[in-house]
């Protein structure tokens, strides 16, 4: 991409939610203009790009004909119709992330297939066409079990521990993989460019809802060895290397109680392990991601100060129109930064917002951040 672009190229994001909305927020700074697709008439992006259109991301109709007329389309959700977007690629619109890495990564079992060809280390695991397969694995109980596409934020995956649990198992396509004894969960984002430039966020360490099983609770810079930190971030870069992926690739990660590190999920574009970026960081994930995509040089990654960022997630008794309580008293703290993300309704465990907590003090950082987790509440 030249440099004539500003101010004059098209891009179309495919889904509108929070992730397109921190996308359009870094976007305005390079007078792009941002167009929007999303099944959801009131999603956060509705107001704030140029064009928005209301219609389904996995109709190949819909996506073909908002993207013909478009410079070029990148995503901020995986389940969209890539034939769509492979037919406006032979036309001539750039699609970032390629296709191609999206069908990959849309079929978890595809994925896992990618990481055994290419020695990405990774939990054993077999592939399974129904629920009679279960009867017989080579994986032993207690497993995993992951449908093999449209399972995220925690959804579509299931324990088995042994076989009493096999009647409650998914009925359709699915992997089994071994059940890991971890330490943390950990992730990297890295951002390769056209021109194969590959630079990589800090490691980050995560905790986990364990009720909805999706992130709330995120910490940067890691403490874990130098080691560990520099085997994580060879190992994402070598993945996007070897997908030869442009834009943001997230690499989520087990630390095993061993000191192995094997790859969980990929997730090719923005995700939520890098939010606090904005904050933390000499260039947040969505500018890198948009210099990547626009082939830019890539931005300094290095990590400004210590950051603490928590899912605002949608009280569990709660559902309908959302309601914000203790956001004045959140403010009143040093170093806490609240990011609404514009949804009208609240339902159990959406993600409604977060909030990035930074101080030069690790432990203070941890500490304001557990007050305004207790604090701050999405309610209806």
């Amino acid at each position: 991409m030249t440099k004539d672009f500003y101010g004059e190229l098209q891009l179309g994001i495919l889904g509108g939610g929070q992730l397109g909305r921190m996308v359009i927020q870094e976007a305005i700074n390079y007078n792009v203009n941002v167009h929007i697709l999303d099944p959801d008439k009131n999603a956060p992006c509705r107001k704030l790009c140029n064009r928005f259109e209301c219609g389904s991301l996995s109709d190949f109709d819909t996506v073909y004909n908002f993207g013909k007329d478009l410079d070029m389309i990148t995503i901020e959700i995986e389940k969209v119709n890539v034939d769509a977007l492979e037919k406006l690629e032979d036309e001539g619109v750039l699609v970032y992330p390629q296709s191609r890495v999206i069908r990959l990564i849309q079929d978890k079992g595809m994925q896992k297939q990618f990481f055994k060809q290419n020695d990405i280390p990774t939990a054993a695991f077999q592939l399974i066409s129904s629920k009679e397969n279960l009867k017989d694995t080579n994986i032993e109980f207690p497993y995993i079990q992951k449908l093999r596409r449209d399972g995220y934020d925690g959804k579509g995956v299931r324990r088995i521990s042994d076989a009493s649990d096999l009647d409650k198992a998914f009925s359709e396509s699915s992997l089994i993989e071994e059940l890991i004894d971890f330490e943390k969960e950990i992730a990297v984002i890295v951002a390769r460019n056209d021109r194969g430039d590959i630079e990589s966020f800090p490691l980050v360490e995560m905790e986990f809802n364990p009720d909805a099983n999706l992130v709330e609770f995120l910490i940067a810079p890691s403490t874990l060895s130098t080691d560990i930190q520099s085997q994580a971030e060879d190992i994402a870069k070598k993945i996007a290397t070897d997908l030869q992926i442009v834009g943001l690739l997230a690499v989520e990660m087990f630390l095993t109680r061993d000191g192995r590190i094997l790859v969980n999920e990929l997730a090719p574009r923005p995700h939520n392990s890098g939010h606090h970026t904005i904050e933390a960081n000499l260039t947040s994930q969505f500018a890198q991601h948009l210099r990547a995509i626009f082939n830019l040089p890539l931005g300094s990654t290095v990590t400004t100060t210590n950051a603490v960022m928590i899912n605002l997630l949608g009280e569990p008794e709660f559902e309908g129109l959302a309601r914000y309580d203790g956001v004045e008293e959140v403010l009143g703290l040093e170093g806490v930064y609240v990011h609404l993300y514009g949804k009208k309704y609240t339902k159990p465990f959406r993600k409604m917002g977060h909030v990035c907590v930074i101080n030069d003090d690790r432990e203070k950082a941890i500490k304001n951040a557990r007050w305004v987790q207790a604090t701050l509440k999405v309610k209806a």
